[in-house]
């Protein structure tokens, strides 16, 4: 009998790895569709599922999906150029590679710095759990400080300071207008960060495309050296690891962090690997963060918390087999690249733009609309004073800057 206890015990925990599996795929690969998406869903028939899996099966299946997404979500970054909350800068150098007909070399490497991050994600979370939460008092005192001095430096070591710092406060006004009228969103929330991010780093860089084809995609795949690749994923993993444990601050926040001291013009993979890397250590460390001092960092995390917490290395062993799986996955996705070979660009854009369009007004409605045609309207002034488009990042980093300081702006 006990046996067979165990035995449905497994059986149970990999039937909610695999639902979560397929609903991080779904999030990561459709434009516009964010985990806590599914989350949401999840938490919707969570009565339905505690009763045929149990509560610990549904926590798997929540992790799961968290993890995969952060491996599938390059995807349309790279084939398509849509950014997410994840992957709005990340968006520049994939896409650019792929109109080099290099995408599915920047989907692999994608898929390799996440892959990285996990062998470096597990150690951290259990150094951050009994470290941090000693430090948390000044961490939450200095953060504001710090992300002031990384605004700084990003501004001030750009191509044309003056015209960087008017991008990044005019980007930083727009977010702090979008998130302070939030709640005129149909959903609420950071539902608005979709049509935000997406004009600024989607859209503008769609319209300021030319038309022509899509390039010939090639087959073989180059991969950064062995030393390259072990400091951009270290350097990746703990901005996410910081990011994940730092009230307030998302992936986007860390691929800006990075920007400052990877040019992801000049090293186009090695953006890729820490970027990707960065975003799926997010998820780890945001997993010990909720353990640790009871904070959620995003809507999983916010879910996880409505039920009674399974053992933290339960999670993070169902982390490490997602990842696994997301990895295959993400690899054979990869293959989409042939797909889009001499695809007409211009149609291509337009369905892009519309499809961008038609999710930002179901997520917001009109003000969503007003979000998507001002952001894009911000994003294209990089390209016309010829500074790099993080500067846009200012959209979430002057809100959590001020925030942090104690300035009321949510």
């Amino acid at each position: 009998m006990g046996g067979l206890r165990v035995c449905s015990v497994v059986v149970s925990l990999l039937l909610g790895i695999l639902v979560g599996v397929v609903l991080g795929v779904v999030s990561g690969l459709v434009p516009g569709v964010h985990v806590n998406t599914m989350a949401a869903f999840l938490l919707s028939v969570s009565p339905l599922l505690a009763g045929a899996l149990g509560a610990v099966p549904l926590a798997a299946a929540l992790v799961a999906a968290l993890i995969t997404h952060t491996f599938l979500d390059c995807v349309p970054s790279t084939f398509l150029g849509v950014p997410d909350a994840d992957t709005a800068v990340m968006v520049l150098p994939a896409h650019a590679l792929c109109l080099e007909g290099k995408g599915a070399e920047a989907v692999r490497v994608s898929a390799l710095g996440s892959a990285s991050a996990v062998a470096w994600a597990l150690p951290l979370s259990f150094l951050f759990l009994g470290l941090l939460p000693l430090l948390q008092p000044m961490i939450d005192w200095g953060i504001g400080l710090l992300l002031l001095v990384v605004a700084c430096s990003l501004v001030v070591f750009s191509e044309s300071p003056e015209w960087s710092a008017a991008v990044f406060l005019v980007s930083g006004l727009l977010g702090l207008f979008v998130f302070r009228y939030s709640f005129l969103a149909w959903h609420g929330g950071t539902s608005v960060l979709m049509p935000l991010l997406s004009g600024l780093f989607g859209v503008a860089v769609i319209l300021s495309a030319s038309g022509g084809r899509m390039p010939a995609q090639a087959e073989a795949i180059s991969y950064p050296e062995r030393r390259d690749m072990l400091r951009c994923t270290f350097t990746g993993s703990v901005a996410g690891a910081v990011v994940g444990w730092l009230p307030g601050l998302s992936n986007a926040t860390a691929n800006a962090l990075l920007a400052s001291v990877i040019d992801y013009g000049e090293d186009r993979r090695g953006y890729l690997l820490a970027t990707s890397a960065a975003n799926t250590a997010n998820a780890f460390l945001g997993l010990s963060a909720l353990y640790a001092l009871g904070r959620t960092r995003n809507g999983v995390m916010v879910a996880l918390a409505t039920f009674e917490l399974p053992p933290l290395s339960l999670l993070l062993l169902v982390a490490a087999i997602a990842a696994t799986i997301a990895y295959i996955l993400t690899l054979y996705c990869s293959g989409a690249a042939t797909l889009f070979a001499r695809v007409r660009l211009r149609p291509l854009h337009t369905a892009v733009i519309l499809s961008v369009t038609v999710l930002s007004f179901l997520l917001c409605g009109p003000f969503g609309l007003f979000v998507l045609a001002a952001a894009t309207l911000v994003g294209t002034v990089p390209a016309l004073v010829q500074v790099r488009r993080v500067s846009c990042m200012g959209a979430v980093m002057l809100p959590v800057i001020l925030s942090s300081l104690g300035v009321a702006v949510f």
